[in-house]
Formats: structure tokens, sequence, C-alpha cells
């Protein structure tokens, strides 16, 4: 047992300050005295001379003179009478151990924010998109997403699809290999995340994760046996910026991709805005709090090619985004597109369910060990 000094940042206000936190085996308990306002004033039940402020983070190993980002700590604290500390502190250490809290992500489906997933965590997710464009037959396009945090800076995901078109047929179109590269290690004002992907899917797919080259309403027209043949091999470069301002986040991506069987670079962009409903829990345990809504917009297109870059023959999209965290359960998300030109089409649907396998990596860890 012993005592470590915590430096601690609240990226969405830009306060910071130190407590000290007492080491207990793998845990570290912040004990802090008194109504500093500057950390305080982030919980608006804690405002009390008489209270200590409890909560629980990683190893003190993590903790000694490093930055405390709120994605990294632990999803528990309380704020209680100095007599009731030692209580606590016994039921924690007989506990042994305590759930981490995920992190509200941006709702967005096209736009890519700086949040990458936590090491070791893998999250599965199945991405939907429905639409009845103008001249064309229904289809719902499903996406599996599987996403794995590598390390801190480093996350790498493996999309599988297919697609169903009413009055035609199913069709599997490929898979994609993504992998986002955080630039900075802390927060800044603005954030930078370098993504490069490789695609293998052939030209049935109607996923539309993304706007590029002369992207258009045609593309949801086709019938899937002339479109199935049709194999194409790109690499895309992605540059996010991202930044948390009072609450909200605000997220530009600039879209690059090149096929390499041949073809013309081609660009697309994307950008989106949002924030959670309530940025403090309010310390009750319920299901549809405002925290754990989040709700935003955001709006994406294509912008031709190198050689004719600009808006003519593209199309774009501006939608609402949702997004609801249900405790210990999936994440859901859901969001209409609508269609800005004529080159795009007038409506699509977009849904996602996500959950997230903490620690993916020690069930495998443990076997070896034993």
């Amino acid at each position: 047992m012993r005592v470590v000094t915590l430096r601690w940042e609240m990226p969405r206000d830009g306060s910071a300050g130190e407590v000290s936190c007492l080491a207990l085996g793998g845990f570290a308990m912040v004990l802090e005295i008194g109504p500093n306002e500057s950390y305080i004033e982030n919980y608006a039940s804690r405002r009390s001379w008489n209270s200590v402020v409890l909560s629980l983070f990683p190893s003190p190993r993590f903790l000694s003179g490093s930055r405390l980002h709120p994605r990294h700590s632990f999803g528990w604290s309380c704020s209680c009478p100095p007599r009731a500390v030692w209580l606590v502190l016994a039921a924690l250490v007989c506990a042994g151990s305590v759930k981490t809290a995920r992190a509200q992500e941006p709702p967005y489906f096209v736009t890519y924010s700086q949040v990458l997933e936590e090491p070791g965590n893998l999250e599965i997710a199945q991405k939907g998109l429905t639409g009845s464009p103008k001249d064309s037959n229904a289809f719902y396009s499903a996406t599996l997403e599987l996403e794995y945090g590598a390390k801190a800076w480093w996350t790498t995901e493996l999309y599988l699809q297919g697609q169903a078109t009413a009055n035609d047929s199913t069709v599997f179109n490929g898979f994609r290999w993504e992998n986002r590269f955080r630039v900075l290690p802390t927060e800044h004002a603005i954030n930078p995340v370098l993504y490069l992907e490789y695609e293998d899917v052939n030209g049935a797919d109607k996923s539309a994760l993304e706007a590029t080259g002369h992207d258009s309403i045609a593309d949801f027209q086709g019938r899937n046996a002339d479109g199935r043949g049709d194999i194409s091999r790109t690499m895309e470069g992605k540059l996010i910026l991202s930044s948390n301002a009072k609450g909200w986040n605000i997220s530009e991506n600039w879209i690059m991709e090149k096929n390499l069987m041949g073809g013309a670079w081609e660009f697309g962009y994307a950008i989106g805005a949002s924030r959670p409903l309530a940025l403090v829990g309010n310390g009750r345990n319920c299901t549809f709090c405002r925290q754990n809504w989040s709700a935003g917009a955001e709006i994406y297109g294509s912008l031709a090619t190198v050689h004719d870059f600009g808006l003519h023959d593209t199309s774009h999209y501006v939608g609402p985004v949702v997004g609801f965290n249900l405790p210990n359960g999936p994440t859901l998300g859901f969001s209409p597109n609508f269609g800005l030109n004529s080159d795009s089409a007038g409506v699509l649907w977009r849904i996602k369910v996500s959950y997230e396998v903490q620690q993916f990596r020690d069930l495998f860890r443990g076997k070896g060990a034993q």
C-alpha cells in the first residue's frame, strides 16, 4: 500500500489538477477531501465540505505521473462521509474486481472521430443500410464489423459485407481491412488520426460506408448478377481531424481512394458534430437516463476525381444521428440520410448494433497460462 500522485485532465472542459491516491494492490483509490471546485464542478452531487470523493482507477503503475483520460477510468465512484470511506474500501477489497465502463463514442455512421478501441477490447457490430431509391428495388445491406484495439494508438478492423435486393437476389460483397493510427498520444485542440484500408468488394456492394469519386444513385440501381463479377481492389486513406469542446465532438474526414486495378484517385469528405445529452450522470441506476444518449448530425459526399475535382456528378447526404448506450449491454444507433441533389438517393436509413467484449485478449492469455 502506497500513496501516488495523480494528475488528471477533463478534455471536455479543459479543467485539470492533482489528487493523492492510495494504491492498494492493482487498484488506486482517489481520496480528495474538501470542495476542489475545478474537479467537483463536473459532478453536481459532490459539493460538501464534509465529503470524500472516491474513484477507482487502474493499476498505480499507470497512474503515477500520468494524464488521466475519462475513457481510462473505471465506472464506479461515490461521494460519502469520511467515516464511510473505510467501509467502502473494505467492500472493494473483498469484491476483488470492478467491471470497466465503456466510453461513449460519437454516434456517427460515416464520419470517424479520434476515438480508438481500448487496447485488448473487441467490438462486434452489425451496421445496416436500407432504402428504396428511385427506379430501383428496395434493398438491405449488412456489414459485420470486428474492431480490435491492438495498441493505444492503433485500432484494426475487419468488415464482411453482403446485401439482399427485393425481386433480385442475396449476394456476398467482399471484405475490408481497416487500420487507424493515432498520431498524438494525448488530447489536443485538434486530434489527427491516420486511416488506411484495403478493400476487396464487388460491384453489387450497396453498403455506402462513404462516398467517393462519382458515386451516385446509379450504384443502387444495378442488378446483382451484373455487379457481383466486377471485383474492385482498392486502397483508401483518410485524414481524420477531431476536436472536443464543451461536451461537443466535431470531426472532419478527408477521403482518398485508389483502385489498384487502374483508375484515377477519387475523393470524398465527411463531417460530423455530436454530444451526449447529459455530460454528468445523475447517480441513479437507470436505463433511459439522458447520459446514455447522444445526438448530432453528419454530412458526407463525393468530390469526383483528380482529373475533374469538384461537385459535378457527385452525391451528397445529410442527416441526424442518435446513439443509445444500453447499460451493461449493446450500443444502438440510428440515422436517416437525406440526399441533397439529383445524383443522390432520396433517403437512406442506417442502423447499428454493437457490443464490446472487455479485454478479449485476456481470454487467450488465460488459456496459455493453463
